[in-house]
């Protein structure tokens, strides 16, 4: 871990300790730090949903196989992005993957330079998924500061409505808005009403309060 950034993990969950080796030594020639695991349960008793990296995931395991995981994944709202790995090319079993989410779908033998770029991609794209929630996160914690009269105003904000229209939609005057205005702004620790929407856009909040207050619940 480097400061307060937890480091970039691959996770590997392959039931072959051969195939688990190789890949390993694959991916840490690549600079890259790994987490092996003979069975999905084993990886679901040791994965950090705080820790940004992608799952290297075999198909057909025993026990649970690497799609009954996806599932499982999904039903404990775990976005890892995972990368499929199989020593066959089965076309309805690369199908149902996508279906589900998953990133890529790669055939055995892997060739080191795919591998690692797969796997960059994905951490790539964990660490941006990780930074929106975090903002989302954080803009819910700053909206719960606002009144219920605020959250109206800042909706509209976001809205792109401007103070006569948030006046004659409240049934309020406009230097009453104007008042609510200048608190949301503090607030949200934004100095205009352009960065206040940059903040939402940003954190894919297109709409304001009712989405910010969806994921604060969730």
């Amino acid at each position: 871990m480097r400061g307060n950034k937890p480091e970039s993990l691959v996770y590997l969950v392959d039931d072959e300790y051969a195939v688990r080796d190789s890949l390993a030594l694959l991916i840490e020639s690549a600079g890259l730090t790994v987490r092996s695991f003979a069975s999905a349960l084993d990886f679901l008793n040791d994965y950090d949903p705080l820790q940004p990296g992608c799952l290297l995931l075999d198909v057909r395991m025993p026990t649970m196989s690497g799609l009954e995981l996806q599932v499982e994944l999904a039903r404990r709202e775990i976005a890892i992005p995972i990368i499929f790995i199989s020593g066959h090319a089965d076309i309805p079993d690369s199908a149902k993957a996508f279906r589900a989410g998953a990133v890529d779908f790669l055939e055995k033998p892997i060739s080191s330079q795919t591998l690692s770029t797969r796997i960059r991609e994905a951490i790539d794209h964990h660490v941006r998924q990780q930074r929106q929630t975090s903002r989302k996160t954080e803009l819910a914690r700053q909206v719960e500061k606002l009144s219920a009269r605020q959250r109206e105003v800042l909706d509209l904000l976001v809205a792109g409505e401007r103070s006569k229209q948030i006046a004659r939609q409240l049934g309020i005057g406009e230097k009453t808005v104007a008042k609510h205005r200048a608190t949301v702004l503090e607030k949200m620790q934004v100095d205009s009403v352009v960065e206040l929407v940059r903040l939402f856009a940003d954190a894919n909040l297109a709409h304001g309060i009712r989405q910010a207050s969806v994921a604060q619940c969730g």
